[in-house]
């Protein structure tokens, strides 16, 4: 006999904890449970007049509280918990009941957990939830894998807490059957590392060049995010630039370890953006910034070398330079959804997932870290046209970028000549021109490849793959 609650969730850490609280304030029943059963109590003390829990002390007692098909969403550590959770809870359970993992799980674990799972007639939904706790207990962005059969069962509880577009759409969707959810949450991230990134460059500038203090800083970001750069990041950006240390009275961002760490999706994007063949190469650098400013000792060691010393500009020097620096940001920002989108296309073929990039772009307008005002654009781009190969082959986003690269490479430039880092800005910039170009260097390095290792080449005019014998009379060969 199964029971009453409409979901559970195990695992009640803050995000555990807040899911589990939205889901109740939008009238569920939720079976809460974990690990240490004062956890379990502590929520259902403190919060239990938000909504109805059936509290659970132990995993047998946790499933009878749910009603069926059962509906278990599980929030621990990626990894070794997860499975260890799954392997409790699995022989508890009953054909058509779904697991849900909500946490940021390897696309490999993902798919290899559906896949078993699926043996045994239950569904396994990978799910990926963005928003931070307060997204989770607010409304997050959503983005549910796993078969179209459990999002029957699962989509509209999903719908009722997720966050609302500006249009009242609710910011979740059915993304594709097995790791589909959980691989477009990584690219989210990977998308939020090199947003974030560009947005340190810009306050590195501002700073280096420009002059500004983090005070003018953080009003220049308030400006910007009343126009096209509308964003979340923008928005909190602002925020964290005006705060004051309330210590010693500095601005809070001088005395913050210059050491930006990382929980490991943005890796992911980056490793299976290789293994796909996808260049990623503005989301690849920001990982890198993160990992170089975690070298202190290698820092160190190098702060002797040569260079030049930033001369800060005058006045109206540097409110020209600002604006520079916005259109940078800006083209820079469309060069990083563009990557990003690029991967969600090229694993969705890989995997035969029928990722509709529209509707991804629809469900990141609101609850998400990388909420934005020009995500509409991006989902009436592919609306538009849904084979659409690249957000830069979209006519409006084309016309932005060209207008704003003659600032954007003074910018780049500008940087080189001051000495300041910039390997986001500059690597979009690198990417955008390799787009553009008519021929590519790579003809000299597969000439290269040739001749060091007979690993053949295409030539322009005529099919056909073709070795020059480079060791005796230089003449070429056919290689099929």
């Amino acid at each position: 006999m199964s029971g009453h609650a409409q979901i559970g969730v195990t695992g009640l850490a803050v995000m555990g904890r807040n899911l589990a609280r939205n889901f109740a304030r939008n009238g569920f029943t939720v079976a809460v449970h974990n690990r240490t059963a004062a956890r379990t109590r502590a929520l259902v003390d403190e919060f239990g007049d938000e909504g109805s829990f059936v509290p659970a002390e132990s995993a047998r007692e946790f499933v009878a509280a749910l009603e069926r098909p059962r509906r278990l969403v599980i929030m621990v550590k990626a990894g070794e918990p997860t499975d260890a959770v799954i392997q409790e809870f699995a022989p508890l359970l009953e054909e058509g009941d779904v697991i849900i993992d909500g946490g940021n799980a390897h696309v490999a674990d993902t798919r290899r957990r559906e896949r078993e799972l699926r043996e045994r007639g239950i569904h396994f939904v990978g799910v990926g939830i963005s928003g931070g706790e307060e997204g989770a207990l607010h409304g997050p962005s959503i983005m549910p894998g796993g078969s179209a059969e459990s999002y029957k069962s699962l989509g509209p509880l999903l719908e009722r807490i997720a966050a609302k577009a500006p249009d009242g759409t609710p910011c979740v969707t059915h993304v594709g059957p097995d790791g589909a959810g959980h691989f477009v949450k990584m690219v989210h991230n990977g998308i939020e590392y090199a947003d974030m990134q560009l947005i340190a460059e810009a306050y590195h500038l501002l700073r280096a060049v420009a002059g500004y203090s983090p005070a003018r800083i953080a009003d220049t970001f308030r400006t910007w995010n009343e126009g096209r750069l509308d964003s979340y990041l923008i928005e909190i950006t602002a925020e964290v630039l005006a705060h004051a240390d309330p210590v010693t009275g500095r601005p809070f961002v001088d005395v913050v370890a210059d050491r930006a760490e990382q929980k490991g999706t943005g890796r992911w994007t980056v490793q299976i953006a290789l293994d796909l063949g996808v260049p990623v190469s503005g989301i690849a650098e920001a990982v890198f910034a993160r990992s170089l400013s975690g070298h202190a000792e290698l820092r160190e060691a190098s702060r002797s070398l040569p260079g030049p010393v930033p001369q800060p500009l005058d006045e109206e020097a540097a409110a020209r330079f600002a604006e520079r620096v916005e259109q940078a940001l800006y083209a820079s920002k469309i060069v990083s959804y563009t990557q990003g989108f690029h991967q969600i296309q090229a694993g969705s073929e890989h995997h035969e997932w029928g990722v509709d990039p529209g509707a991804v772009a629809s469900i990141w307008r609101a609850g998400c870290i990388i909420r934005a005002a020009f995500l509409d654009r991006i989902r009436t781009a592919y609306e538009t046209r849904p084979e659409l190969p690249s957000l830069l082959s979209d006519k409006r986003f084309a016309e932005e970028i060209g207008a704003a690269q003659d600032d954007w490479r003074e910018v780049v430039a500008t940087a080189a000549r001051q000495g300041v880092p910039t390997p986001g800005f500059s690597a979009a910039l690198a990417y955008y021109d390799a787009l553009r170009a008519d021929r590519l260097p790579a003809a000299l390095t597969q000439g290269q490849r040739d001749f060091f290792g007979a690993h053949t080449y295409r030539r322009t005019d005529r099919e056909g793959s073709f070795h020059t014998l480079w060791g005796g009379d230089r003449s070429e060969v056919s290689a099929g």
